[in-house]
């Protein structure tokens, strides 16, 4: 199959959902497999999602500086929105009264909301956990709030996204001890979960866990798989172990998941991970790394980050990407965008974020025309003759200046309500 043959591709997958209107509202459809790798179809009830896939992060009901229009013009097949944030502001009743989260943010494509798992246990010192839920403080105002895996359903089934998550527990993936006995939690929470969900319009996904540690992983999916959730995310990992821990890992997960179901891991977004993990079995993918990293001026290209606030680009009339068929690309020059940016223009952000998120869309399309075309191997060897990946030392301390910022914003939040 040739590049030209894409759009049919991908008018497939939609034509495929819109003449079987009798069957369920969640269907995996395996087009095809080239080694490990899937062409596939997961359909929901607001449009069908061809894997694999990257949805942008729309935290707060939006994904920042863009607006409906921008994902449509982008071709963005699903968003992902935060759980968490969503309860603290505005509140899952107001979204309900407002029609669900699809009308309240105008958009009509599939959207996936996390469990807000994540966000609670990163406030290490601000959450009490116990085998019930977890009691925690906002990150807003210091109030003190509870998440059971039943509050947890009761939000996410306000909210009404295409697919939901069970509560997990986010542990350090480097703690053998650790994981071990957090995966009897997870495991009994999602095992509430499935009791508690009761929307057939939303699909709720298991989230196997057990960090670094192959026979906990193979445990946590062999008894995941055993509740039948129609689709699987492989959770706490890009949370502090090195990218070759993390290949290992899904080594040793994905073989043990069911191949008729979509696989997602969770938070991950770096253009090689997505390469790596798709090349193992992974079908979706989330990460606020195209909106975060764009914000500060660094643009995804097939050689790697660019920084726009660089002298260099100073003069350079050239676009971001010569190949690249996006707004920013087709419109504007290195040097417009380096002035934006170093003028502090707001729409140095909006251009930034279209360009990046074009870029991971467009690599997934190239996935999946690889994975069709059994070029994979190809596409895999191409990317890393250019691609610079950074520096994995300097990831890991941006990460934890991220965490003590959040730590910080809470104690000042605390400090002003006290």
């Amino acid at each position: 199959m040739s590049a030209s043959t894409q759009p049919q591709l991908e008018s497939t997958f939609e034509s495929t959902f819109d003449s079987q209107p009798e069957r369920p509202p969640f269907r995996f459809e395996l087009h095809k497999s080239s080694g490990a790798a899937r062409l596939a179809t997961f359909h929901t009830p607001h449009g069908p999602i061809p894997l694999p896939v990257f949805a942008p992060v729309g935290t707060q009901a939006n994904v920042k500086t863009l607006e409906p229009r921008d994902l449509h013009e982008l071709d963005a097949k699903l968003i992902l929105a935060n759980t968490y944030h969503l309860y603290m502001r505005p509140g899952h009743e107001l979204i309900q009264r407002m029609g669900g989260l699809h009308q309240f943010m105008a958009w009509d494509g599939p959207i996936l909301t996390d469990s807000g798992g994540y966000q609670v246990f990163s406030l290490a010192h601000q959450r009490k956990l116990d085998d019930d839920g977890v009691t925690f403080r906002s990150h807003i105002d210091g109030s003190l709030h509870r998440f059971t895996p039943e509050r947890v359903m009761e939000i996410e089934q306000a909210l009404g996204p295409d697919i939901a998550m069970v509560l997990d527990e986010c542990p350090d993936p480097l703690s053998f001890e650790y994981n071990q006995a957090a995966l009897v939690r997870t495991h009994h929470w999602a095992e509430r979960c499935k009791i508690a969900h009761t929307r057939p319009d939303q699909a709720l996904f298991g989230i196997v866990q057990g960090g670094i540690f192959p026979e906990l992983r193979q445990a946590s999916a062999a008894f995941l798989t055993g509740l039948d959730f129609p689709g699987y995310a492989i959770g706490g990992l890009a949370v502090g172990e090195t990218k070759e821990e993390m290949y290992a890992t899904l080594d040793a997960t994905c073989p043990a998941l069911p191949t008729d179901k979509p696989r997602y891991l969770m938070g991950v977004g770096t253009p090689e991970d997505i390469i790596e993990a798709v090349y193992r079995g992974v079908d979706m993918f989330d990460c606020v790394l195209p909106t975060r990293i764009a914000r500060n001026g660094a643009l995804l290209t097939p050689d790697g980050r660019m920084n726009m606030r660089n002298a260099q680009y100073a003069e350079d009339p050239r676009p971001v990407q010569e190949d690249c068929a996006c707004y920013t690309c087709r419109t504007f020059s290195r040097a417009y965008l380096r002035h934006l940016y170093k003028a502090g223009e707001v729409t140095a952000l909006r251009l930034g974020t279209i360009h990046n998120i074009h870029y991971l869309l467009d690599l997934m399309r190239k996935i999946r025309q690889a994975i069709a075309d059994d070029r994979l191997d190809d596409l895999r060897a191409e990317f890393y003759s250019r691609y610079r990946i950074p520096d994995q030392a300097v990831r890991h301390d941006q990460r934890a200046r991220r965490k003590a910022a959040v730590l910080n914003q809470f104690a000042g939040s605390k400090t002003t309500n006290s």
